[in-house]
């Protein structure tokens, strides 16, 4: 491990499923100075029995009955101390490592396709613009026969197989047999490999004539640049208000947020501090002159918004520089720092708390659940016990007399109440099964509509024989909807399809939109706005 900690420091992200979004690698949306791999864990140095590790990997390796991967056994016995400090803290490999810095950097050596498998057929469903699979030829609806020698198509193959079929070093090159519109083309498709640039930005877009809105995913490492482009050009389209979308979003870098945060401020601001028991408190301030340190501001927040995404939503609710609407946040508010291992392998060690400008702690309460040490083989996965119960602490007053409390999570100005039918069991069903897909890229997607995207914006709706039609399709899946649950759940299905048929005809922002025209916290954005 580095004896100079790596200053990258970041708040790592709540949501697992937040850093695996993206197209990596073609797949679908997601001065080393290491110990010597091949000896045993470097001393710890606390007490006088900090030996002992290193005197059990030793004496494993030494005299243990059989041959075994003492890689193995040192990366399991770091993963089990590691565990044991909180539920942030972790020790990724550096497969796990490697996938996370992809992520929150947002470049990837890939092809740039989406593809979704659809009764063992893999169909294109999404392309970077200019990227490698775009310039080779493929086309959205593209259902792939063959990627290289091996046989696709009818063959049931797990997304890890397919990743090792697309992957390979940037210039290199991929050849697909490639089915289009019912024939297949007489010669492959090549794609050469490489860098993928991917926006940590959902969306950008004016959302009415003075009303800009943008959606961030992560806090990754050009999130804040790309910020600052996306409102120098919405300001040229009229933009004198701000709706940030920060729901969902786990995380990501710390200093990245902080210079997002920045962007509303014209003067130098506390944004946030830090402070550990190894850690002295250092303030962090923005920077002057932010691209919106003017305009009404509203930021929406939900339960999935945590870690730099409640940076931002403290700093711009401390300082009454906008409202907050939607829901409690996660209440995550430990720092992570990262540490190395000569192997790839990777230490994200919890160092510090960071406290909002009025010095409001939002952090949720933990424990660990000893009683899951019993299921050795989720043990590390259920250790830790999060309290969701909200109690006001702490109160706190900001500059305009607003009160503030500190507790597990930010609360926002104005809440949104959850929507039953959204977090049900048979949607949430619906979700994970990926139903919904199946029906949109097994019935749309035969050809592609002669209208342009502002046409379907205004003018699509998902006709109600079309909706019959999909509660045929998950009878058929096994899956019978009583008339009340089909009347319930028609406004989000509608939504869910009517969106993704918008993401395969004009690509990944239209999903968003026509996924606002539907969104109540949106609609309360714009009166608070308006």
């Amino acid at each position: 491990m580095h004896k100079g900690r790596k200053r990258n420091i970041f708040v790592a992200a709540t949501y697992a499923a937040t850093l695996l979004l993206g197209l990596i690698l073609g797949q679908n949306y997601s001065d080393q100075q290491g110990f010597n791999t091949g000896g045993s864990l470097v001393p710890i140095g606390l007490s006088d029995n900090s030996y002992k590790i290193q005197q059990v990997v030793d004496l494993i390796s030494s005299r243990y009955v059989d041959s075994i991967n003492m890689d193995s056994v040192q990366n399991g016995a770091i993963n089990h101390i590691i565990s044991h400090l909180d539920p942030y803290s972790a020790f990724l490999l550096p497969v796990e490592s490697r996938t996370q810095t992809e992520v929150l950097e947002g470049t990837f050596e890939g092809i740039g396709m989406e593809y979704f498998n659809l009764n063992d057929t893999l169909i294109v469903v999404g392309l970077i613009t200019n990227g490698p699979a775009d310039k080779g030829g493929f086309k959205i609806g593209d259902k792939i026969l063959k990627i290289g020698e091996r046989k696709i198509s009818g063959n049931t193959i797990s997304k890890e197989e397919v990743e090792k079929l697309m992957r390979g070093k940037r210039g290199s090159v991929v050849e697909m047999h490639v089915e289009r519109d019912s024939v297949q083309l007489p010669l492959p498709l090549k794609a050469v490999r490489d860098q993928i640039n991917v926006s940590s930005l959902d969306v950008a877009y004016m959302l009415q004539p003075t009303v800009g809105f943008i959606r961030i995913r992560r806090f990754g490492l050009k999130t804040a640049d790309e910020f600052k482009e996306a409102i120098v050009e919405l300001k040229k389209q009229g933009a004198k208000n701000l709706i940030l979308d920060l729901r969902d979003n786990g995380g990501g870098y710390f200093h990245i947020a902080i210079k997002l945060a920045s962007e509303f401020f014209a003067d130098q601001r506390l944004v946030v501090f830090t402070e550990g028991a190894h850690e002295a408190r250092r303030d962090f301030l923005s920077e002057a002159n932010g691209t919106y340190a003017q305009g009404k501001l509203v930021v929406l927040v939900n339960e999935r918004t945590a870690s730099a995404s409640e940076v931002v939503a403290g700093a711009v609710q401390d300082w009454d520089r906008g409202i907050l609407i939607g829901r409690r946040t996660f209440g995550k508010a430990t720092v992570q720092e990262l540490f190395d291992f000569s192997d790839g392998s990777t230490i994200n060690l919890s160092i510090a708390r960071y406290y909002t400008p009025l010095g409001r702690s939002i952090q949720r309460k933990y424990s660990p659940n000893w009683s899951n040490m019993k299921d050795y083989p989720s043990m590390y996965h259920g250790l830790w016990s999060l309290d969701t119960t909200y109690a006001h602490a702490k109160p706190y007053q900001t500059g305009l007399g607003k009160k503030l409390y500190s507790g597990g999570g930010i609360m926002p100005d104005i809440k949104v109440p959850v929507d039953s039918n959204e977090v049900s069991l048979l949607y949430q069903e619906l979700v994970k099964s990926s139903l919904i897909e199946q029906f949109v890229y097994s019935r749309f997607t035969r050809k592609l509509p002669a209208y342009s995207i502002e046409n379907f914006l205004q003018g699509y709706t998902l006709p109600a024989t079309e909706y019959n039609s999909f509660i045929r399709f998950l009878a058929q899946k096994g899956l019978r909807l009583s008339t009340a649950k089909q009347n319930d759940l028609h406004d989000l299905i509608q939504s869910d399809i009517e969106a993704l048929l918008g993401r395969y005809y004009f690509g990944r922002e239209a999903y968003f939109k026509v996924k606002n025209r539907y969104d109540n916290f949106i609609e309360l954005a714009l009166n608070q706005i308006n």
